[in-house]
C-alpha cells in the first residue's frame, strides 16, 4: 500500500513539475502540456490515477489557472485516467491509451477556454475543443506513445509493487 502511495505521489510530482517547467506552452488556448504524455501511465499502474489528478491540481493552482480550471480541468484529467485504466482492464490496444486524455481534455478544457478564458464571441466552443484537442494529441500521442514503448520494455521492473 505504501509503495502505491509513493508511486502515485511521484507521478503527481512529475506531472506538476513538467507542467510548470514548460509553463509557456502548458497553459492557454493552444497548449501542449508535456506532462500529458504521462496520461498513458494508468495503463501500467493504478497508482497513476490519483497521481495524475493531484499533479494536475497542483500544476493548475501553482500555474495560476482560474478556479473553474483547477476544478474542471483537473476532473478532466481524473476522468481520463480512470477511463485509461478501464481500457487496460478490458484488454484494449495500447494505441487507445492516450485517447481518453485527448477526448476528455478537448471537451472539458475546450469548454473552459470558451466560457472562462476568452469571450465566447472570440473563441467558440468548437474552436476551443479543436485547439485543446490538437495540443493534447501532440502531447499524448507524439510524446506519450514513445514513452509507452519505453515503459512497456521495463514494465516489470518499474511498476512491480511487491
Amino acid at each position: 500500500m505504501i509503495k502505491k502511495i509513493v508511486q502515485g505521489a511521484l507521478i503527481g510530482a512529475l506531472y506538476a513539475a513538467l507542467t510548470l517547467v514548460a509553463a509557456p506552452i502548458s497553459f492557454g488556448l493552444m497548449q501542449v502540456r508535456i506532462s500529458e504524455a504521462l496520461c498513458i501511465l494508468p495503463f501500467f499502474t493504478p497508482a497513476a490515477v490519483p497521481g495524475l489528478f493531484v499533479g494536475c491540481v497542483v500544476a493548475n493552482l501553482l500555474g495560476g489557472a482560474a478556479l473553474y480550471d483547477v476544478v474542471f480541468g483537473s476532473l478532466a484529467t481524473l476522468l481520463a485516467a480512470i477511463f485509461t485504466r478501464w481500457l487496460k482492464n478490458r484488454g484494449a490496444s495500447k494505441w487507445l491509451a492516450p485517447l481518453p486524455a485527448v477526448v476528455f481534455n478537448a471537451l472539458i478544457v475546450g469548454a473552459l477556454m470558451h466560457l472562462v478564458y476568452f469571450p465566447p464571441e472570440e473563441v467558440s466552443y468548437l474552436a476551443g475543443v479543436a485547439y485543446v484537442g490538437v495540443g493534447q494529441a501532440i502531447a499524448c500521442y507524439i510524446l506519450g506513445m514513445p514513452l509507452f514503448r519505453v515503459l512497456e520494455r521495463y514494465e516489470e521492473k518499474l511498476f512491480r509493487l511487491r
